[in-house]
């Protein structure tokens, strides 16, 4: 998340609270802080499934790394690609950030990430 995502999220946090406060009062603070704990919850627990069905299968492993290769795009966050291939990937580069997931018939692709969202992909086909 960039510095401006950032504050944009925690001024509407604080509007959330400030606006229960004024409505309702210290149970309206309540009710805005328990949605919001119950809203990270359902984030954090989004994150951990997609971590143990990846966990569960091959690394670097997918059916079909041509399907996989059409539903990328740019700006995807690496949770979304875990849910997609259900696989961890295999590192291939520190700079820029690499990792490679391939199909049995040996296509591969390559996908370049910058801040964990998706800047480059290349679908790399095994007979050329």
């Amino acid at each position: 998340m960039n510095r401006g995502a950032t504050v944009a999220a925690w001024t509407l946090v604080i509007a959330v609270v400030a606006g229960s406060y004024a409505g309702y009062g210290w149970r309206g603070v309540l009710l805005a802080v328990t949605a919001l704990c119950f809203w990270l919850l359902l984030q954090f627990n989004s994150v951990v499934r997609a971590l143990r069905a990846a966990a569960a299968n091959p690394v670097g492993q997918v059916p079909n790394a041509v399907m996989l290769h059409t539903k990328l795009h740019r700006g995807m966050k690496l949770p979304a690609i875990l849910k997609l291939t259900r696989s961890l990937g295999r590192k291939l580069a520190d700079e820029p950030e690499t990792w490679a997931w391939t199909d049995a018939g040996g296509d591969e692709v390559q996908v370049q990430l910058a801040a964990g969202r998706v800047t480059a992909w290349e679908l790399k086909r095994a007979g050329t």
